[in-house]
């Protein structure tokens, strides 16, 4: 089985646990206006087998410490849930396990299941606590996300939530407070805010897209220090 792959990071420190490998698949259902990566939307033309994907990650094994390995993101990771699921199963073998940094945009399908219940941790990308927000910011459907957070907390797959501030957009104790509320029927370990950033914003250029947010400033670490606090205030 072959899958699209965008790009690789090695040595990754912020994606799951301990050390990782990430995998960055190409594709997604989703149109965030504040996406940090559009040129994930399209093909790269890199197709790869099971097999040759294992082999370049093995050589990394020996960093793999304190619950180290692989992260399949994107993209959004679980178009490709079968070809995750072979691999993994590939990866068992040589005593590697992984994590999926997903939003989650996709149906929770027989096959997503089978990918989800292989991953030793899930990070879930919360963009909106209501359906109306979630459909104006990113054209997708709310409750596909909601379902799969919800499989993951009923059946014991470890859980991370993570949601991009955006200033202008949901950067208020207001909306925080309403993050926090939703959140709460998930089983989570833990639920990190990242900052909206500008760093991309020359590949919308590069791609002829237009970028909604062009005008808009990146979020300040102060701000977002500000609201995990309060974020972590809500959930006690």
């Amino acid at each position: 089985m072959n899958a699209d792959i965008h790009s690789f990071e090695s040595m990754a420190a912020l994606d799951g646990d301990g050390i990782r490998y990430a995998v960055f698949f190409t594709g997604c259902p989703l149109r965030c206006v504040y996406c940090h990566n559009p040129d994930t939307w399209f093909s790269s033309g890199n197709s790869w087998s099971s097999n040759e994907l294992v082999k370049k990650i093995i050589r990394y094994k020996p960093y793999f410490k304190n619950g180290g390995g692989v992260t399949f993101s994107g993209g959004e990771p679980l178009l490709n849930a079968e070809f995750i699921t072979e691999t993994g199963e590939l990866l068992a073998k040589q005593g590697i396990g992984y994590a999926l940094d997903t939003s989650g945009s996709v149906p929770l399908s027989v096959s997503v299941k089978k990918a989800i219940n292989g991953a030793e941790l899930v990070i879930l990308d919360v963009k909106f606590y209501d359906a109306e927000s979630y459909k104006k910011y990113t054209n997708g459907e709310f409750d596909n996300f909601v379902s799969i957070g919800r499989y993951c907390s009923q059946n014991g797959i470890r859980l991370w939530l993570r949601t991009v501030i955006v200033p202008g957009i949901n950067d208020t104790e207001e909306h925080i407070k309403k993050y926090a509320e939703f959140a709460k029927q998930f089983e989570f370990e833990k639920y990190e805010l990242l900052a909206f950033h500008t760093m991309g914003f020359f590949k919308y250029d590069k791609l002829g897209l237009q970028n909604p947010l062009k005008n808009t400033d990146a979020l300040s670490k102060e701000r977002l220090s500000q609201l995990q606090d309060y974020l972590n205030h809500c959930l006690k």
